[in-house]
């Protein structure tokens, strides 16, 4: 099974193409579902699974893989379905999110296809299922709906968006009160954890839910005669999003003379290794992972700093 998956190197191909890879599985039924294969380190037959007492109810137990012990967890039964029964036929899907690694039971796995993000689209507000997902597609005529994992997880392990107290006293911080922060994520509950922390700076927030919306907003403020490089402080942005990604949405706007010198961070649930060389190939200024409170602070603060040095 794992020899499905690609290697890093391949993948890489797809960023600043406005590509990506899926992997399709189903859960407890027929209904076709996807991750991103960026999240994906490689797909098994369940190892042997040992029950923790005072678990989660989405959690089935715990896995050894090479000397590595993960979560295992009801994908089906977390976004609101029959659960699976975990047996020695079953199958897992080991990911990586925001620097932890756990692994999903899933029903079986389809197969893996390359897609272009324009073909994938926000989920319509009457799917059923819309609070646990980021997006839907179709494959062969075929639904297929994309999870919202990030939310899967918060809702095992809450988020924190509090930032420590000697990081909020910094007096370099007190710049950012009154200024303007782009927010691009199609995620609520990584908007909400960037809403959380940068509210506690007092930066005025403006949101996109996908590249393609940031770059539109983007250009009519240019077109409006707006310096949107001294409107803006920063841009936060997601990684993978339906219609433009944010490694497009990043060349889109080094491509235009009037926003190059935007600030932009890559925020993602991406693992690190991969995403800071994706930084230098799509000329991100910097990158974060996401539900960091503390460090996302860093990261602005570096950011005031340089534009006190500019000026």
């Amino acid at each position: 099974m794992a020899g499905i998956l690609d290697t890093v190197d391949q993948r890489t191909q797809l960023v600043g193409e406005n590509r990506l890879e899926i992997l399709m599985f189903r859960l407890a039924g027929r209904q076709l579902f996807a991750i991103n294969v960026f999240k994906v380190q490689e797909v098994l037959q369940l190892p042997k699974l040992t029950l923790m007492p005072q678990r989660h109810a989405f959690v089935c137990g715990v896995v050894n893989l090479r000397g590595q012990t993960l979560p295992v967890i009801d994908l089906s039964q977390a976004i609101g379905m029959r659960p699976l029964q975990p047996g020695p036929d079953s199958t897992i899907i080991v990911t990586e999110y925001n620097r932890s690694v756990q692994a999903f039971l899933v029903g079986g796995v389809d197969r893996i296809v390359n897609m272009n993000w324009e073909a994938i689209m926000p989920p319509p507000t009457s799917a059923g299922r819309q609070h646990y997902l980021t997006a839907i597609t179709k494959v062969d005529d075929k639904l297929v709906e994309v999870i919202d994992v990030e939310k899967v997880l918060a809702e095992i392990v809450p988020y924190n968006a509090r930032v420590s107290g000697d990081k909020l006293a910094d007096p370099v911080l007190a710049r950012a009160r009154g200024r303007e922060v782009l927010l691009v994520d199609d995620s609520s509950v990584a908007l909400a954890q960037l809403r959380d922390t940068l509210s506690q700076l007092g930066v005025k927030l403006h949101v996109a839910s996908d590249g393609l919306k940031a770059l539109r907003l983007l250009k009519g403020w240019a077109d409006a005669g707006e310096d949107v490089c001294k409107k803006l402080l920063m841009v936060f942005t997601d990684a993978e999003m339906p219609e433009m990604d944010g490694y497009r949405l990043t060349t889109e706007i080094r491509g235009d003379a009037r926003l190059r010198q935007l600030y932009v961070v890559l925020h993602t649930s991406l693992s690190g290794s991969f995403n800071e060389s994706m930084v230098k190939k799509v000329g991100c200024d910097n990158f974060l992972s996401k539900f960091q409170p503390d460090r996302l602070v860093d990261v602005v603060k570096q950011r005031l700093l340089l534009d006190a040095a500019s000026a």
